[in-house]
């Protein structure tokens, strides 16, 4: 079973695993994502808020809650949440972990959030696999690219009832 919860720093030590050189292009590693964070705090930016990935009561991965001011380069909807640093342990993969976290996303912002309405994300255009999982768990590619750091970028985006 697939839960979410806030990261809390007790944990850092399992989520220090490592991408491919293929998944690292896609994605901020969990420490990255947590020193990026602990910068944009100390400008007082604290919307951004990372949560860990559990399998089985196991920590298997990391993705960052946006609420920041970045969404609004992929949506003009201040009720919205960019999803961001996404990543599953390699030890985890094959396993369901990624589509299952997305299926459970909605409920985990709805319940930390009842006026965010929104989920906006970007998945590098090579990135297929990513792509599909998003299009399952009823994510739309509305046509929009931006440029990421890996190269160009497919914005899509979930509406939360």
């Amino acid at each position: 079973m697939v839960e979410l919860k806030f990261f809390e720093p007790k944990n850092l030590s399992e989520l220090d695993y490592e991408l491919d050189e293929i998944q690292s292009q896609f994605s901020a590693l969990p420490k990255q994502a947590l020193e990026r964070i602990e910068a944009r705090n100390q400008n007082e930016d604290f919307f951004a808020y990372p949560v860990t990935i559990f399998y089985d009561e196991k920590i298997a991965g990391f993705c960052v809650l946006d609420f920041g001011d970045d969404k609004f380069e992929m949506t003009d909807n201040p009720d919205s949440v960019l999803l961001r640093a996404l990543s599953v342990n390699p030890e985890f993969q094959g396993k369901g972990i990624g589509q299952s976290m997305m299926a459970i996303l909605d409920d985990f912002i709805k319940e930390h959030d009842r006026d965010c309405n929104e989920i906006v994300l970007s998945v590098n255009e090579t990135n297929n696999l990513a792509f599909q999982i998003y299009l399952k768990t009823g994510y739309v590619f509305n046509g929009k690219r931006i440029n990421g750091r890996s190269g160009p970028q497919l914005v899509m985006s979930k509406v939360l009832d």
